[in-house]
């Protein structure tokens, strides 16, 4: 996990996962990442293990629904890392928070908030799938 997370932070990533030995690295804003390879390569995200600059439920959510096997972060929050624990991912945190903050720092990211009474990562899901083609579709309207 040490090599990924040195990864992480040299090259400037916001993800980088590796699974039996392939270690990918992912510069998506947010969950983008996670939620494309959750749709497209399950198995990519199967016991693997990940190292992300910050997680929160919504990431959380992602990474129990595809089995990942470990989680390395700098910055997490309460929820995502009780949701993570609950499915017996193994978690290491610099920092933990109750809430992610938003992009501007003046309110809670709007994942986050979506996720903050669904009560396992199959109900956060719905709720991902939704802001990200809601933020797909206003892209595209620009």
């Amino acid at each position: 996990m040490e090599r990924l997370v040195q990864l992480l932070h040299d090259g400037n990533f916001s993800c980088v996962i590796r699974h039996e030995g392939v270690i990918r690295v992912f510069t998506g804003r947010g969950v983008s990442d996670l939620y494309t390879l959750l749709q497209e390569e399950p198995a990519f995200l199967y016991h693997s293990e990940v190292a992300d600059k910050v997680v929160g439920k919504a990431a959380a959510a992602l990474m129990t629904a595809g089995k990942v096997k470990a989680v390395s972060t700098d910055l997490i929050s309460r929820p995502a890392r009780e949701l993570l624990q609950a499915a017996g991912i193994s978690v290491t945190f610099g920092e933990e928070t109750d809430f992610i903050k938003n992009r501007s720092g003046d309110d809670q990211c709007p994942l986050e908030k979506r996720c903050r009474t669904a009560a396992t990562a199959e109900e956060c899901l719905p709720l991902i799938k939704e802001f990200l083609e809601n933020a797909r579709a206003a892209a595209t309207n620009r």
